[in-house]
């Protein structure tokens, strides 16, 4: 599912028109996006956890060359799924 049918989805189940959809689910990422810079976490019980970390500087190689490549240090996001959601997946 991409983030048109999504949309689409909503506004079926929800008797909305796909505009009003697609601004709830834009508010929805973007407030995620902005707590996620923040630093903060975000928990929706039963589904998972949305977070940050950081990752370490590090060397790779080129595989072409060979060459060493630094990589820098950065934040990444990471999700950890909650029990339900690992229930229905199942």
């Amino acid at each position: 599912m991409n983030k048109q049918e999504l949309i689409g989805k909503i506004a079926k189940d929800n008797g909305l028109t796909k505009t009003s959809a697609a601004a709830a689910v834009e508010t929805f990422l973007g407030e995620i996006t902005r707590s996620l810079k923040k630093g903060d976490p975000i928990t929706f019980v039963g589904f998972g956890t949305f977070k940050t970390s950081q990752r370490k500087a590090r060397v790779a190689r080129n595989p072409q060359t060979g060459a060493p490549i630094k990589i820098p240090k950065r934040r990444v996001v990471r999700f950890t799924p909650g029990k339900a959601l690992k229930q229905a997946v199942k």
